[in-house]
Formats: structure tokens, sequence, C-alpha cells
């Protein structure tokens, strides 16, 4: 309720002082009087109600938008990569722009490129969403909502996607505040929804219970015990070894071999990194199991990838492996240099 003295006068309305001697609010638009405080304020309640039905339909608009699969093809797999203006080409290449144009949703299908993709989606969700473009930002929310649904249906690669969720997530907590400042582009309305669409995500994958095959054949348990510690020597992340070791006692033996353990240390960290962590066990031998857990805290891991995009040097043109590009070199593949995820964020840092 307004206090004594103040103005109760709405847009449109104006003092006007009658016959009678009292002042009245005259709606201008109706010509007709406001004559007592009741009318007033049942005015006001009218005005306020439409208000929250408009900002409920804004909102319902948004999430519909945000719910839109439109998908934006270009019909070359592949971009020039230049950071300057010449006479032959205007302009700038951004990272929004390579990200719609090279075909990260056909990506995803294979099984070569997907960590690769889905590295990169990390790298992006980590540190440079807010340079992609609104149509390169709603293309990065339809491939990751494939790549989620490609995990329930598969069932595998789940921790890797649960990391990229949350990278996401954490992200978005800290962008989201600062909306209104050019930071994300959309309405907040459309944010806060993807948010809670990335927490569904996560159930889902939480949810997941894997089941043992049925069928009754020969199992990894089954083979010679040099073939199962070569099997594990082509595992590159340690996390997946002490994963495969709790699926049985034979195998937990194994996954504690300490050479097995020196091979991934020396696999992905150099020399001097490991000479700078080295730790001894109980009985004065090196523990390379933990010493492998201290190094990926202080260092980045060796990256392999089946397949990689690559950059060729001769026309500056990115594309994935094995993609045609009008190239007027004699020998294009001599050309090609392989790129990294951290590489391909790193050509659209001007």
């Amino acid at each position: 309720m307004p206090f004594l003295g103040q103005d109760w006068r709405s847009p449109g309305q104006s003092w006007v002082k009658t016959a009678d001697g009292w002042k009245r609010f005259l709606d201008e638009k109706s010509g007709s009087f406001v004559s007592d405080l009741s009318s007033y304020c049942n005015k006001e309640n009218l005005f306020n109600s439409l208000n929250y039905d408009i900002a409920a339909k804004k909102r319902k608009k948004d999430i519909l938008n945000s719910k839109t699969k439109t998908q934006y093809f270009h019909q070359e797999k592949w971009i020039y990569v230049h950071k300057g203006s010449t006479k032959e080409r205007h302009g700038y290449c951004t990272l929004g722009e390579a990200f719609n144009r090279l075909d990260f949703s056909t990506a995803i299908l294979d099984s070569r490129r997907f960590n690769y993709v889905v590295r990169l989606l990390e790298l992006i969700a980590k540190s440079q969403l807010t340079s992609l473009s609104g149509i390169a930002q709603k293309n990065f929310m339809n491939i990751l909502e494939k790549v989620v649904l490609k995990v329930l249906e598969d069932q595998q690669n789940i921790r890797l996607i649960r990391e990229l969720l949350q990278t996401l997530y954490t992200s978005l907590c800290t962008l989201v505040q600062r909306v209104g400042k050019s930071v994300l582009v959309g309405n907040i309305n459309m944010w806060v929804y993807r948010m809670e669409t990335i927490l569904h995500w996560q159930q889902q994958l939480n949810n997941i219970q894997i089941t043992r095959p049925a069928f009754k054949g020969l199992t990894l348990t089954d083979l010679p015990l040099c073939l199962q510690l070569n099997i594990m020597q082509r595992l590159s992340d340690g996390r997946d070894l002490v994963s495969l070791g709790q699926a049985a006692p034979d195998l937990h033996v194994l996954s504690e071999d300490r050479l097995l353990w020196k091979k991934l240390c020396q696999y992905h960290f150099s020399e001097r990194q490991i000479r700078k962590r080295l730790i001894l066990s109980d009985k004065g031998q090196l523990d390379w199991k933990k010493m492998y857990f201290k190094l990926i805290r202080c260092y980045p891991r060796k990256e392999q990838y089946g397949d990689t995009l690559q950059l060729c040097r001769h026309c500056h043109i990115l594309s994935w492996k094995g993609t045609d590009h009008p190239c007027t070199a004699n020998n294009p593949e001599s050309c090609s240099v392989s790129l990294s995820p951290q590489d391909f964020i790193n050509l659209f840092k001007f």
C-alpha cells in the first residue's frame, strides 16, 4: 500500500480537481475518473498480472528456442584459417565459424574421432564458450546432446562425458551470474534451462547400470597372463587400470605390476618431470603408481587420438584427415600437420 503523501498515479493518469473540491485521477485514455483507491488498486493488480503473463510467455519462448535442433550445415567440410585481411580474403576466421563449418556432428559417430571431439568440447567449455557466436553456442549444445545420447546408448566413455558435463556446468555457473555484461549470447532463461538439462544428463549417466553379457565365451581372465599384461599395457589412462583391477582378483594383481606403471609414467612424462616427483615405497623402491597420480596433477598427460584435424601449411586450410580440399601443392599430404585439441584452440587466439 502507498504511504501518506505518495503519488498513486500510474502512467496515463493525471490529477484533476472536480467541482466538489476533491482531486481525483483522470484516466487520459478513457477520459473517466478513477474515483476511489480500490478501483485504482484493481487496475494496478491487473497491470502486475499482465506483466507476469508476459514474463511467463517470454520464458516459454526462450525454452522453445533453446530446444530447436536446427543444424547449420555447410557444403564444404573445410575452412580457411587466416588472421588478417588480404586482397583475396577479408576479415578474420573465428573459433565459432570454424566450429560451425567443420563436421563435428558426424565426427562423434566415428570411434577414431570421438575422444578428440570430446576433448575439444571440454576445452571450449572451460575457457572459450564466450568466444562463440549465438549460432555456434547452439551448435555446441546440440553436438553435446548427441554425445550424451550416444554414451547412454552404447554405455561407453561414461566417465569421460561426466567430466565434460561437470566442466561445462561449473563454467556456466560462473558465466550466468554475469549475463547482461556481454558474456553469454541469449536470455538468462535459456541458459538456466540449459543448465537444468545438463543436470538431467548427469543424473541419467549416474543411473546407468552396466549389465554382464549373457553369452558365455572367452573372457579376459581366461587368456594367458602374458596376454593379459600385454592388453593392460595398451591402456593409456591409469584410472582405467585401477578400474580393471577392481573387476577380478586376478586382474588386481596384474594391475599393481610396477613395470606396468613405470611404462605408463614414461609414456606420458619426460625424465625431468619424473625426477622431480620421485616417491619411495616402504621397501625403498620407486612407487610408480603413486608417482603417476602425482604427476598427472602437476603436468598434462600425453594425448593420443585415432584421428585429428589437420592444417595444410601450404594453403592454410583446416579439415579432417582424408577430407579433400582445394590445395595447389604438388604433394598436399606432405603439407598437412596434425593438430591437438589445444592446438586447434590456439589457432584462434589473436
